[in-house]
């Protein structure tokens, strides 16, 4: 609803554009806000004076590493601008450089989908940093003229046993769930994991997916001369100025921040009213261009829109609506306040926009025009307190060629290999070693924390946590749908960031195949160190390179995403660094045609046959048994191979397009082989509907020249397990051959009991050997991992 604007007394004069012409040498707070003395420098050269305390706070949030990108732009435009193809833009509707990637998934429907980080904020303030890490993303979803209906999350915290990490763990997990079940949208997956290496930086990777048909696509862009800029939903308060923007550009100094500007406060049920009003207003066709306000509020939006649209936009500042009326001009520009956006609208459409408005009873107001000279122009009570060119703010900031070079302790770490540690001698040891490796709180149910999330609301999903993909169903009725899933492995890449990067893009990719969709598009974020630290900046250009040539391999475009540096506490002692574990997230898109045709991960009958389909090898470095077992990291991660892994996404996608021999669905279940190897696949896939089975591992442990130990805790890539009638086995086979995937029978589902048999260490489940466990025993086991301890 329009809303008076009361005239306010700034509480100091204002420090004026021409002020700042006739006083060239006054100090200026700019490395307070996080600026460099040649950032500072580079400011007066374009402005051809000093800037003005306003326009100081617009560069100095919108050329901070979150907002910028100066570390990671260069190889960012390198490895995933310059090596897109023609054939990767296939699906592709809206590329990077808008709120969110759009992909096109037929029959004239669209879906928007992005990943985007809120580490630092979660730190400081656990519930609201996550909750408004959520909000924000959805937030750029409604930009792009979307529905959203569902979320996922990336979740890292810290040693399970640190005093701090209850702190963090119970206040984000609280503000997702929080968040997203008061917006009613579904959280369909992720992943929650715990290392020392996220203590003092836990990671909260948030990504939204949306909905909506080609039409309806609407771009961050102000054209049109007289057009008139108008700021609706939340007041601008006091919360969050700099927040993201500027505590994310930064390292914390033992375990703190250095600075602390304001964490932003979220208001869901002013996010799920500003969902409705804003596809209102794009069905009322009454927005040219739309921007949500996030990192850097007013200073991003208004110097994105007028440089995308290549247009000048005025704004008076005294017309937007102040929860805090004592906040100055700087302030009100980077406050972070949630649940805003920015709207630029044709002035015949003012009555029928406002019309909308009202009807959601949000406030708005008018705070300015196009103008198309090219300038952004601001006043406050008249004064001209910014003139600059708004490219210069949104687009030509620091761009760093940061020295790198590969880490002088990379060589021993990856010498330092598994072959060293000591192996089960027998049934029993291997026993207590499962044992070990399933009830770690990194390998044990995520439950407690799942729990706390609506899966299902909307009536939409088709699968969600713990099958390896989320699924949505887009068109109720043709059946048509996508398929989610995001993965990240930290321990892999610090043994090797080329090959972990991969290993992030095969995962994801294989946890969408197996459901039975088609991978054709990828968001990703990119959590890493310090980029001012050689090693950490090698780690990110390292695994930037793999993961560019792993999307260019599958023939799969990034459509966007986020890069979260500084994730580092600074040095601590007798440490050469106190980094994360380089962690790049990445969030895989697939195509259903039918989601009611999507493989759950478990089995869902009894007397089904289970089948192993890919090779395994002795691949134990970095893996759950030697972390876990033995507190070891070090060698090489398992080899990526990703043409095994299509190969491998064919045989299943063909297959669960079948009819068995009794006209249901050939596949009954379908499940990735990943952290904790076979058995954990197994275990996963009795508890997931309560039904165990009998597993005899020697066939495929003798075929791939392997014990029982590897054959069950090796983590290679490009496996998984089906389950399937009997009569429909050799259709399993005949597939697998034709894309030559190694296959294997391992057993058959049915009872209440998990039994696995091998060659070896477990011997003959007839003589009474093998390990064999009771399913609710085993239930209430995984799950106690993390439910005792939070």
């Amino acid at each position: 609803m329009t809303a008076e604007v009361t005239p306010l007394t700034p509480r100091e004069l204002p420090d004026t554009v021409e002020d700042a012409a006739a006083t060239p040498e006054q100090d200026m707070p700019w490395a307070e806000l996080g600026l460099k003395a040649d950032e500072y420098a580079r400011i007066r050269e374009i402005l051809g004076r000093r800037p003005t305390n306003a326009e100081l706070a617009m560069y100095s949030v919108m050329w901070s590493e979150h907002c910028s990108y100066k570390s990671s732009k260069k190889h960012l435009v390198e490895q995933f601008g310059h090596r897109t193809t023609d054939a990767m833009r296939e699906h592709l509707l809206v590329g990077m450089g808008q709120n969110a990637g759009v992909v096109d998934i037929g029959q004239g429907w669209a879906v928007t989908f992005k990943v985007e980080s809120h580490n630092h904020p979660s730190f400081v303030e656990p519930y609201q940093g996550a909750a408004t890490g959520v909000g924000g993303i959805v937030r750029d979803i409604i930009s792009m003229g979307a529905r959203p209906v569902a979320v996922m999350d990336q979740l890292r915290f810290g040693a399970v046993d640190h005093p701090d990490t209850a702190r963090v763990v119970h206040g984000v997990v609280a503000g997702v769930g929080g968040y997203g079940n008061c917006l009613g949208l579904p959280n369909i997956g992720g992943e929650t994991e715990f290392d020392p290496s996220y203590q003092g930086n836990p990671l909260v990777n948030a990504l939204c997916l949306g909905t909506l048909r080609h039409e309806d696509i609407h771009l961050a862009n102000a054209t049109g001369e007289g057009n008139l800029v108008v700021l609706f939903g939340a007041r601008t308060g006091g919360d969050g100025i700099g927040g993201a923007s500027i505590l994310a550009s930064e390292t914390f100094e033992d375990g703190m921040p250095t600075k602390r500007p304001s964490v932003q406060v979220g208001d869901p049920f002013m996010e799920k009213v500003l969902i409705e009003c804003c596809l209102d207003l794009f069905r009322a066709d009454v927005v040219q261009g739309i921007q949500d306000l996030g990192a850097a509020g007013i200073s991003c939006a208004t110097s994105e829109l007028a440089a995308n649209g290549d247009s000048g936009m005025h704004v008076d500042l005294e017309n937007v609506l102040l929860r805090d009326p004592t906040l100055t001009a700087g302030e009100i520009l980077m406050s972070e306040s949630q649940e805003r956006m920015m709207a630029i609208v044709h002035p015949e459409d003012r009555e029928e926009f406002f019309s909308v408005i009202d009807r959601w009873d949000v406030e708005a107001s008018v705070i300015g025009t196009l103008t198309g000279d090219g300038r952004l122009t601001i006043d406050h009570f008249g004064s001209r307190i910014v003139d600059v060119d708004p490219k210069t703010v949104a687009n030509e900031g620091p761009v760093y060629d940061r020295p790198y070079a590969r880490p002088s302790w990379q060589d021993a770490l990856q010498a330092d290999t598994s072959d060293r540690l000591p192996r089960p001698a027998d049934a029993a040891e291997l026993e207590g070693v499962l044992r070990e490796v399933l009830g770690d709180v990194n390998q044990a149910s995520k439950a407690w924390v799942t729990d706390q999330y609506d899966r299902y609301v909307q009536g939409n999903t088709a699968l969600a946590q713990p099958d390896d993909a989320g699924v949505v169903r887009v068109d109720e009725g043709t059946g048509l749908g996508v398929a989610l899933a995001t993965d990240a492995n930290g321990w892999f890449t610090k043994l090797d960031p080329y090959e972990g990067a991969r290993q992030a893009l095969a995962e994801a990719y294989r946890n969408v195949a197996v459901v039975g969709a088609r991978p054709v598009a990828i968001t990703d974020c990119l959590n890493f160190g310090n980029p001012e630290d050689a090693d950490a900046m090698w780690q990110l250009v390292t695994a930037m390179t793999g993961l560019s040539d792993g999307c260019v391999e599958l023939g799969v475009p990034v459509t966007g995403g986020n890069v979260s540096l500084y994730n580092s506490s600074g040095t601590e002692k007798g440490q050469p660094d106190s980094s994360i574990n380089p962690t790049p997230v990445v969030g895989m898109l697939g195509i259903l045609d039918d989601v009611t045709r999507a493989n759950p991960s478990g089995w869902t009958e009894e007397g089904l046959a289970v089948l192993l389909l890919g090779e395994t090898r002795d691949e134990m470095d970095g893996s759950a048994w030697a972390r876990i077992v033995h507190g070891h990291l070090g060698g090489l991660p398992p080899r990526v191979d990703l043409g095994a892994e299509v190969a491998l996404g064919s045989v299943v996608r063909a297959l669960t397009e079948a009819d068995g021999p009794d006209g249901r669905p050939l596949v009954r279940a379908a499940h990735d082989l990943s952290n904790g190897g076979l058995v954990q696949a197994l275990v996963d896939a009795s508890l997931r509907f309560g039904v165990g089975g009998s597993f005899d591992v020697t066939q495929a442990a003798t075929r791939d020249g392997v014990g029982d130990l590897e054959m069950l805790l090796s983590e290679s890539q490009a496996r998984a397990l089906l389950a399937v009638p009997e009569g429909a086995v050799p259709a399993v086979f005949a597939a697998a051959e034709a894309e030559g995937v190694p296959v294997a029978r391992i057993g058959t589902t049915g009872g209440d009991m998990l039994a696995v048999t091998g060659a070896d260490l477990l011997g003959d489940l007839g003589n009474g050997a093998g390990w064999i466990v009771d399913l609710e025993e085993l239930g209430d086991f995984s799950e106690a991992a993390l439910r005792d301890r939070f």
